[in-house]
């Protein structure tokens, strides 16, 4: 089922993108000098995760990925949930 993902502002929604997802959670875990296969098996667990949430929705917000994201991470690599959760606040 296409999930739609409604972004912050006025930017318009577009279809959820696991490749964008893990693309992100992987560079957290690199910024919180996880080693590669980690930072790549924790990008795609909680890729995973966030999948298998989403696929019960249609509708879902670029807040609620990160929150989803960020609470798998937080369980284990909480250096990397920091980065990813705060990201944009970090800018």
């Amino acid at each position: 089922m296409k999930v739609t993902v409604f972004k912050r502002g006025k930017r318009p929604p577009e279809d959820f993108d696991a490749k964008k997802l893990r693309a992100s959670l992987y560079a957290a875990c690199l910024s919180a000098k996880s080693p590669e296969g980690l930072a790549r098996n924790l990008a795609d667990q909680a890729a995973r995760e966030v999948e298998a949430w989403s696929g019960q929705k249609s509708d879902i917000t670029t807040t609620d990925i990160r929150a989803q994201a960020g609470r798998f991470l937080e369980h284990n690599h909480p250096d990397a949930a920091y980065l990813y959760k705060h990201h944009k606040k970090m800018m």
